[in-house]
């Protein structure tokens, strides 16, 4: 009777164990994408207000590295285009005399066209000599050529200012681009974090000295995570992209704790199953690596396992 008592309950232990034994099709680790933020700029960190577990935001500043020695540069730069623009000719002031001198010449000219013409007029009416008009005429002439000279004179004054202010310009365009790259270091000096997410690691520390690439900490989005888990060749045919799945993680008292989830990848090729993961054939030679989503209610953590249900 003991015996048949004991062989009922060893039948009803392995029932429940057969009833819990793989009620999953797959299993995995939970992972989440990480991202390393660096330094962009070389210098002591002035602050880095962050700790580990803290959530951060897109846009957010955390911290400062020290530009001082950018800024003395941006100084000396700009005192060199100040310096250069100083000596930019003014070309109308220093061309003035010559427009000025054209403008009483012309003044000069206009009278002797009248006078010339008047002149005429009166050698047609026999009250003039043809002396008066040669003597007219070579006025005019003599006027003509001395306005000529004065035009080009002031033409050739103009170029070569303008030369001269164009070599001036030129040599402030480095600088300028200089200062351009200045700013945007200057800028690199402020820590800002890009994404919205949760500081997984801290690197660095207030007051140690950066250089640029040197990991300060890394974040990672935790709203949503994804759990990365393998299935045979055979459960291929009954998977799609964005299907959704159940995702079984452990719970208390033994229990499967049940959370939603959208498949998102499959792998296009085959690999040697993880040491770590069992798949439902006790671990097929080769599996697929499927990516699933799952919204993170805060329980999930990175490294956990879960198990995926694809029905």
């Amino acid at each position: 009777m003991k015996t048949y008592s004991y062989l009922i309950i060893l039948a009803a232990g392995m029932a429940a164990c057969n009833g819990k034994e793989n009620p999953y099709d797959a299993s995995g680790t939970f992972e989440a994408v990480e991202t390393i933020v660096s330094a962009e700029a070389t210098g002591r960190i002035i602050a880095l207000n962050l700790e580990e577990g803290q959530q951060l935001k897109a846009g957010q500043t955390v911290g400062y590295i020290d530009s001082l020695q950018l800024s003395l540069r941006k100084k000396q730069l700009e005192a060199q285009i100040r310096a250069t623009g100083s000596r930019v000719p003014d070309i109308v002031a220093q061309t003035n005399v010559y427009k000025q001198q054209i403008a009483v010449s012309q003044v000069r000219l206009d009278n002797l066209l009248h006078e010339q013409k008047r002149v005429q007029n009166l050698l047609k009416a026999d009250a003039a000599t043809p002396k008066q008009l040669d003597d007219i005429d070579a006025q005019v002439e003599e006027l003509q050529k001395q306005l000529d000279v004065i035009r080009k004179q002031d033409a050739a004054q103009t170029s070569v200012l303008k030369t001269q202010t164009s070599g001036l310009r030129a040599d402030v365009q480095p600088l300028v681009i200089q200062i351009e790259q200045i700013n945007d270091q200057i800028s690199k000096s402020k820590i800002v974090n890009e994404v919205n997410g949760t500081v997984l690691t801290k690197y660095a520390e207030a007051n140690e000295v950066a250089a640029a690439g040197k990991p300060l900490y890394k974040i990672a989005d935790l709203s949503t995570i994804i759990l990365r888990a393998y299935l045979t060749g055979d459960q291929l045919t009954g998977i799609r992209l964005n299907q959704q799945v159940t995702v079984l993680v452990d719970s208390a008292g033994g229990q499967y704790r049940k959370l939603p989830g959208t498949i998102e990848w499959i792998s296009s090729k085959a690999e040697f199953t993880p040491k770590t993961i069992q798949t439902k054939d006790e671990r097929a030679n080769l599996v697929y690596a499927v990516k699933i989503r799952v919204k993170n209610d805060g329980y999930l953590k990175i490294g956990m396992y879960g198990e995926v249900a694809l029905k």
